[in-house]
């Protein structure tokens, strides 16, 4: 069954064009990601789905029910936000509880779903705390409780792990993740980070000025991106790309190269003189910039003794390389 279906949904405020013709299905117990630069629309779609915004035209559809005129509160979603937006005064039991104290749940249901949710979430020894008490982490993690109990038929998450430090928001990751296989929840999830997506999606649905560049598995569009945007976006260090013409291709066209597909070489087709290099420990980054002062970073795994201003030759295998017409689309 299909959790949420979206047709030819338009969003504009004013003359300002925000939302283009989105179209999307999202099956049940799917994990989608919608990610994008700044200013994509990602957050104005969710909002859209959750009725906190109105489609300006189409349809919003959630577990086959379409919801254009139905209020937030009686769609069957739940949201967690980048702000934890919990009530300083009352404690971690009591902000998990309320929704369903407003909905006028039964007692015995509430402490049940609550009990259930901070299980899950390793928030049983911190029932009684107020939010002053709990680091980031945990308020996320209540947050996320509040969400949990009231057992929608969709969850949406809005950049949810920005205000955490890097360490943290890997765990955090790894707990949504475990959360969404204990679930077996449909989720849809917006991040501007492209590692968040590729390792929560299910499915990601990348998004550039309000409309829809392409939707895929994550490997798929890390192996097979339909432009040069989603190839640019995708990947960290992100795709090099170089005028054809000084590799032997075509003029006009450009060339996507994936720096761990670039290796040191004798015999290679590139050229240059290392400009920067960062060591990782387990990784090397190493910044090459040509005679023709393009910039080429390569992935070498391991430890290198390479130094700055070293002359290079890079290869690659041609087999693996990119090709983008003019206007950015894979040839």
């Amino acid at each position: 069954m299909t959790a949420l279906k979206l047709s030819n949904v338009c969003k504009s405020f004013g003359k300002t064009e925000v939302l283009r013709n989105i179209d999307l299905e999202v099956d049940e117990g799917e994990f989608v990601v919608f990610v994008g630069p700044s200013g994509c629309g990602k957050s104005t779609l969710l909002r859209v789905i959750a009725g906190l915004e109105d489609a300006t035209e189409g349809s919003v559809e959630i577990g086959g029910e379409m919801v254009n005129q139905v209020p937030p509160a009686k769609r069957g979603i739940a949201m967690v936000f980048q702000s934890y937006a919990l009530y300083p005064h009352l404690t971690v039991e009591g902000n998990m509880a309320l929704g369903l104290k407003q909905e006028g749940q039964p007692r015995a249901v509430i402490e049940e779903r609550v009990a259930k949710a901070s299980h899950m979430l390793s928030l049983e020894d911190y029932l009684k705390r107020r939010p002053s008490e709990l680091s980031g982490g945990q308020r996320q993690r209540v947050a996320i409780g509040r969400a949990i109990v009231r057992e929608p038929k969709l969850f949406l998450f809005d950049e949810p792990l920005s205000n955490l430090d890097a360490a943290l928001r890997m765990k955090t990751r790894i707990e949504i993740a475990s959360l969404h296989k204990a679930l077996d929840a449909s989720m849809i999830y917006v991040t501007h980070d492209q590692t968040e997506a590729m390792t929560l999606a299910d499915k990601i649905v990348v998004l550039r000025d309000g409309a829809v560049e392409q939707i895929g598995a994550p490997m798929e569009l890390y192996n097979n991106p339909a432009n040069r945007f989603v190839a640019g976006f995708l990947g960290a260090p992100s795709m090099n790309f170089l005028p054809a013409e000084t590799l032997g291709g075509a003029a006009g066209h450009t060339i996507g190269i994936r720096p761990e597909n670039l290796r040191i070489a004798e015999d290679g087709q590139i050229s240059g003189t290392v400009a920067h290099v960062e060591r990782l420990g387990g990784d090397t980054h190493l910044l090459v910039r040509t005679p023709a002062g393009d910039e080429v970073t390569v992935r070498i795994f391991g430890q290198s003794q390479i130094q700055r201003d070293a002359e290079v030759t890079l290869a690659y295998d041609p087999a693996e390389a990119y090709v983008f017409d003019a206007d950015g689309a894979r040839v």
